[in-house]
């Protein structure tokens, strides 16, 4: 036995638990790399090749699966989940699609399935739509987020926390 009356355990050392490594929490700013796929792997969006995403988590900047799935991330973890379309980008509305006759479009806009357009409505409010059809009468345009009514799949790696 030793002198410090620590038998064969020898030098004691600093216990460093797990729990004393931050992790993610509301208000803290994270920095993250992530891919973002769809359903059938496509990959949608991705930070690899350039800065990571930086947001506060709890602030309205980010959809609500993204900040919810760092939530008790620590710096360096890596974690991929689902997202379903009511944290994403929200359901898909039928009715924010409309086929107009193609009269109500100015001549000289070139169109194509995927323009993006500003429309005015009725009431006087404007709203973005792509074309999503195109026949020589009609124009189909939806005002829906081309990511509305889809499930995602977040890999994510948390690089930074600055906490709150």
């Amino acid at each position: 036995m030793n002198h410090l009356g620590l038998g064969r355990w020898g030098i004691m050392e600093p216990n460093l638990q797990p729990d004393a490594v931050p992790a993610v929490k509301p208000g803290d700013t994270v920095r993250i790399h992530y891919t973002c796929r769809l359903e059938d792997d496509t990959i949608f969006a991705t930070t690899r090749h350039r800065e990571p995403l930086e947001f506060v988590v709890g602030e309205s900047q980010i959809i609500p699966g993204l900040q919810e799935g760092v939530l008790g991330m620590k710096v360096g973890e890596s974690r991929t989940f689902k997202i379903a379309p009511e944290k994403a980008f929200g359901p898909y509305h039928e009715e924010m699609t409309a086929t107009l006759d193609r009269s109500m479009v100015p001549p000289e806009l070139e169109l194509e399935i995927g323009t993006s357009l500003r429309v005015r409505h009725a009431d006087g409010h404007e709203s973005d739509v792509r074309v999503t059809g195109l026949t020589q009468t009609t124009v189909t345009i939806d005002g829906n987020h081309p990511l509305a009514g889809k499930e995602l799949t977040m890999e994510v790696e948390l690089v930074e926390l600055v906490e709150a």
